[in-house]
């Protein structure tokens, strides 16, 4: 069932690897399919060398195992609450990524730099707070996925589709699993830029005209860039 994303899930995670986010085993995508609700995922700890299309598991809207042989990664649970809490997600990605890793051991949220970042996210990128020895204990993944909410609260998380989890690593999400890839990509380059900027000195983020204006032109409503508007860059 759900050949076609599982083929795509696939695709996405190797994705991972062939961009430089991911070593050994760590990282995971997932999809959703938008008729059922079903989730796609990457299997826990299985190689990125020796894995293949049939090898992700398919789980129900509460996480049960609908079909596949392994295990699912241990992050499905973070996967599935973020799914339930947005709709708009329909593809999610976990990195260990080094730059953008590093802004989340840090506890500090990465700055809108520039147009680079302003072209991709509409502000900060934001890091959750530390989760408590209890959350921890218990129900881990669940509550990382709270935290993420929590983050978040009432904003679009569409506008600003990745997220720094304190002490642990990036999360990204999209409106297909490649998007949310892409995403990922995008966050660990900025995440990069955005180290260096601090490097040489700088601590103020780019005004609001200027980060208003290449958001908007890529994603607002009277976008123009690219080649199906009437303007282009």
């Amino acid at each position: 069932m759900l050949e076609k994303l599982k083929e795509e899930v696939f695709k996405a995670n190797l994705e991972l690897v062939n961009a430089g986010l991911v070593i050994h085993t760590w990282g995971n995508a997932s999809g959703r399919d938008p008729k059922s609700g079903s989730i796609v995922i990457k299997p826990s700890g299985v190689s990125y060398d020796s894995m293949k299309p049939d090898d992700m598991v398919v789980l129900d809207v509460e996480g049960n195992v609908i079909e596949g042989r392994y295990n699912p990664s241990t992050d499905a649970p973070t996967h599935l609450l973020l799914y339930k809490k947005w709709p708009s997600a329909g593809g999610i990605v976990h990195t260990h990524s080094t730059f953008a890793t590093s802004w989340a051991q840090a506890g500090r949220a990465i700055p809108a730099f520039g147009t680079t970042h302003a072209d991709h996210f509409y502000g900060e990128i934001p890091v959750t707070r530390k989760l408590k020895s209890g959350e921890i204990d218990s129900d881990y993944e669940i509550n990382t996925g709270k935290v993420i909410i929590a983050t978040f609260g009432k904003s679009d998380p569409m506008l600003i589709p990745s997220v720094l989890v304190y002490n642990h690593g990036p999360f990204s999400w999209g409106t297909n699993v490649q998007n949310a890839v892409r995403n990922a990509v995008a966050l660990e380059e900025i995440a990069r830029m955005a180290y260096y900027t601090v490097q040489l000195g700088k601590d103020d983020p780019v005004g609001g005209t200027l980060l208003d204006k290449h958001f908007n032109r890529k994603h607002g409503i009277g976008a123009y860039y690219g080649q199906n508007k009437k303007k282009h860059k």
